[in-house]
């Protein structure tokens, strides 16, 4: 694994915003546990749900973030990483399970000279004119 990718815990701020559909059933199971002190609120039951099922599966992910070399935590490109790798004439395969971040100085022209493929599961953050400019390569 990359000594560049970490492994974090979402802080405020360091998180990315999903929406869910319930159904009324669960939704009123999970309002009974915070009623009754389990869970501070629908947030906390939630993650904590999400973090439970992670570890349930800890022995999967691991065997699959090994085998499919793919960046652990947070993962950041800087305008100098990509040009380092332009200067040596090789192509990067992106692989990141966080989130993966590409500067705000990075041009798209330099993204898509020095980036072949980008998967993230996850979440991307990057100029949108890159996003644009490596659409064909993001998987």
């Amino acid at each position: 694994m990359n000594e560049a990718a970490r492994d974090l815990r979402p802080k405020a701020g360091d998180s990315e915003k999903i929406t869910i559909n319930l159904g009324y059933v669960d939704l009123g199971h999970i309002d009974l546990l915070v009623d009754e002190g389990f869970y501070s609120n629908r947030t906390d039951f939630i993650r904590t749900a999400i973090r439970n099922q992670v570890d349930r599966h800890a022995e999967i992910v691991r065997q699959t973030v090994t085998r499919k070399s793919v960046d652990l935590g947070l993962r950041h490109f800087s305008r100098a990483d990509l040009e380092a790798a332009q200067a040596e004439g090789r192509m990067l395969d992106i692989r990141v399970l966080g989130l993966a971040t590409i500067a705000p100085d990075v041009s798209a022209d330099l993204a898509r000279a020095t980036i072949a493929s980008l998967t993230v599961l996850g979440a991307l953050h990057a100029p949108s004119a890159v996003k644009a400019a490596l659409a064909d390569r993001i998987r």
